[in-house]
């Protein structure tokens, strides 16, 4: 568990990838509410990932006359609005907050005279960017609720039917982060805008033989190798195909999950799935990095899109040995479980020197603020490093590593409590790099070797895969893979 940067931001600004009233962002769109059977459109930060971006403003302006008679099913759009409000104000007060909001929402105008509002639900991530090229759910701001799961090919589906199975997820992710609901839909987020949800497809490395297609898959899907802290359980581990969920309505997130598997059946069968959350967005008063379950800030390094090579890092280039992973990443996902029992037992002074940064504000112990360099170099009155050798920022490093580094963007999980009262809980650790080799198991190697962080974590499951670009216009993600 590196630590790398998530980006960050202010309630009631509009942050980066989201829409202020009046104008657009490449990529998204701020859209009305979902319809049942809109027809399908033909048509992935600033500190390396961002933390979910705040809730921006509404409108503001005069108040609106009383409706002469208030509909009893309150408008999507001055719902939302109102709780944008709130969020943006800072209001704590759950009871109150929620019966103003109905209370605003039932005496404003109807629907037709309503002002178009901001909100966290109505961001949208294109599904085939425009110029970057890469799906959507890489580079996106965090989001507050995600799923990672992962399915196998029936035992009778070949190359043909995964195909259809890969055009069928692509137009249903089309739909969905588009706001769209499918036909024969649950209405599950019927009420709900797009609320930046992602969809993001991977191949396993067991996918290549089960489709006929071994001698296209790239040498970086092979196995990672085995860690001394590796626990791992098989049955959460791998698989032929992987599908990322990010979204900022938990809602939102599952519906698409629930709509993906539908589309699998007869064709692949599911081998796990795991459910993970971020900070909701709006939560902090200012822009900060987020927090692990440790209650570290958790991603101050990573590597930002505005660096020169940030693209050769994180994303395959043109001398691919095969083609069609040309501007694709590999995603490492390992579930982490935290002994957070344990750990809470160390004072605050035994974690600092176990991460090598302090707790409240990231800055590494040589001094500073969360975002000044670590002096590695530099030793205390005693003669000894003031960053221990084996603190886990130290050992982490770019710079302790030949340079290599990957893009984090995790999810935290919870899943109840284990039989001796521990919380089965930790983190959903996803890291994007253009090779893995030499970023994720180069850092890994290092830390498997002496990380004080080790003693607190367990690997439990781990997966390897390979995530081609975005599709093209009127293709399905994979196809030059699959019919190429």
């Amino acid at each position: 568990m590196s630590k790398q940067t998530s980006g960050k931001q202010a309630p009631g600004k509009v942050a980066p990838g989201k829409v202020a009233p009046g104008k657009k962002v490449p990529g998204k769109k701020t859209p009305g509410a979902r319809s049942a059977g809109a027809p399908s459109a033909g048509a992935d930060g600033a500190a390396g990932v961002p933390a979910p971006a705040a809730a921006p403003a509404p409108e503001t302006g005069s108040s609106p006359s009383p409706a002469p008679s208030p509909s009893p099913e309150l408008s999507r759009r001055r719902l939302l609005g109102t709780a944008g409000a709130a969020g943006a104000a800072g209001l704590v007060v759950g009871g109150a907050g929620g019966a103003l909001g109905v209370a605003a929402a039932q005496s404003g105008p109807q629907d037709g005279a309503a002002k178009a509002v901001t909100s966290i639900g109505s961001t949208e991530v294109s599904f085939r960017p425009a110029r970057a090229g890469h799906q959507a759910g890489i580079t996106t701001p965090l989001q507050a609720t995600g799923h990672l799961v992962a399915f196998d090919l029936a035992p009778d589906a070949d190359r043909k039917a995964a195909a259809a199975l890969l055009r069928r997820w692509s137009r249903t992710a089309e739909e969905l982060m588009a706001g769209r609901t499918p036909d024969a839909d649950t209405g599950v987020a019927l009420d709900a805008g797009p609320s930046s949800l992602t969809v993001t497809f991977g191949f396993g490395h067991s996918f290549f033989g089960r489709t006929g297609l071994t001698k296209r898959r790239p040498v970086q899907l092979d196995p990672l190798p085995d860690f001394s802290a590796d626990a791992l359980d098989p049955g959460r581990s791998n698989g032929d195909l992987w599908i990322q969920i990010g979204a900022d309505d938990a809602l939102v997130a599952f519906h698409a999950l629930r709509a993906l598997q539908k589309d699998a059946a007869g064709a692949a069968r599911l081998r796990w799935q795991m459910n993970g959350f971020n900070r909701t967005p709006g939560a902090t008063a200012r822009p900060m990095t987020a927090r692990n379950l440790m209650g570290q800030i958790d991603g101050t390094n990573n590597p930002k899109p505005s660096d020169k090579d940030f693209d050769e890092r994180i994303f395959v280039g043109r001398d691919a040995d095969q083609d069609w992973m040309h501007g694709g990443s590999y995603a490492v996902v390992r579930r982490i479980r935290m002994l957070l029992d344990d750990w809470e037992k160390r004072s605050r002074h035994e974690q600092e020197r176990v991460i090598g940064r302090r707790k409240d504000n990231g800055a590494p112990l040589t001094g500073g603020s969360e975002t000044t360099p670590m002096r590695l170099e530099a030793n205390g009155p005693d003669g000894q490093p003031v960053i221990p050798a084996n603190a886990h920022a130290r050992i982490a490093a770019p710079e302790s590593n030949q340079g290599a580094a990957m893009l984090r963007r995790p999810f935290s999980f919870h899943d109840g409590f284990r039989e001796d009262g521990a919380p089965d809980a930790g983190l959903l650790f996803v890291c994007w790099q253009a090779d893995p080799l030499r970023a994720f198991t180069q850092v890994q190697r290092k830390l498997d070797r002496g990380d004080a962080l080790s003693r607190f974590l367990r690997h439990e499951a781990s997966g390897l895969y390979a995530v081609p670009p975005a599709a093209a216009p009127g293709d399905y993600v994979g196809r030059p893979l699959l019919e190429g």
